[in-house]
């Protein structure tokens, strides 16, 4: 069973640092250690005649005040970061921890001291009050509105609907995507050359019956053109261009393209 430290009016050693440091004012981030080691110690010295039970935990405490004394006369240590290692640090950390709790303690013992003298009963209203809904007064309730300021209401909530739109991305469509079989689309082309030999690359692209086709088809007709099966030619600038299939029109041929094109 813990023991209960209680030191003139100090409940443990932690008790009697925090009453020490906000006794000289000094900062808890950065508490002299030399002079607070020896009013504590002066504290012990005052009370030694007490049992050593009781005042095992001060000694501790005193033991790890010398300790850190000490080592705040020797060179810093540092952590991995490079950064130096405050001695204080540990018992700074105990001190917050140990006033906050005792800040708690207090506030749980005033709402038990204010509990004290709160008191409750039963409640006493009749059925009937407790049910009654007043009377809607609808001529209050309307006041001087009309017809005419409600319209006013009404037009301005729908402005502000409207200026939440977004007047560009509000005309956006739905954008699909169109599949184009490559494979379908290369056998196509490679059959129309094949069968007309020499062709309007005009007429070939009036064709097609939407944009993908269109760009698909253009990117065949160019892959072709690069591998020396289709060579083209212009009469004039702005002309139409033709379009002349060079190839052996053998299916071999065509699987060659497709295997160059993937």
């Amino acid at each position: 069973m813990a023991i209960s430290v209680h030191l003139e009016a100090f409940d443990g050693p932690l008790d009697l640092l925090l009453h020490l440091i906000e006794k000289n004012k000094v900062d808890i981030y950065d508490i002299p250690i030399a002079m607070i080691t020896d009013q504590y110690m002066e504290y012990l010295e005052e009370a030694k005649s007490r049992d050593l039970g009781i005042m095992s935990e001060f000694l501790v405490m005193a033991a790890t005040l010398l300790d850190i004394k000490c080592r705040m006369l020797l060179p810093r240590e540092v952590d991995e970061e490079g950064e130096e290692i405050d001695p204080r640090d540990e018992m700074v950390r105990q001190l917050l921890e140990y006033k906050m709790y005792k800040y708690m303690s207090m506030q749980l013992r005033d709402l038990q001291s204010d509990a004290d003298l709160s008191l409750s009963k039963k409640s006493t209203i009749p059925p009937e009050i407790a049910h009654y809904t007043p009377p809607i007064d609808y001529d209050e309730l309307v006041g001087d509105m009309n017809l005419q300021k409600l319209g006013e209401i009404f037009d301005e909530l729908l402005k502000r609907q409207a200026d939440k739109i977004d007047p560009v991305r509000s005309k956006f469509g739905t954008i699909e995507k169109e599949e184009i079989d490559l494979t379908k689309k290369l056998s196509h082309i490679f059959n129309y050359a094949k069968e007309h030999r020499r062709f309007s690359f005009r007429d070939l692209m009036e064709k097609q019956s939407s944009k993908a086709e269109l760009v698909v088809t253009f990117l065949v007709v160019l892959e072709y053109i690069k591998t020396g099966r289709f060579v083209v030619t212009q009469d004039e600038l702005f002309s139409d261009i033709s379009i002349e299939y060079t190839g052996t029109g053998e299916e071999e041929e065509q699987e060659e393209l497709l295997n160059e094109i993937s």
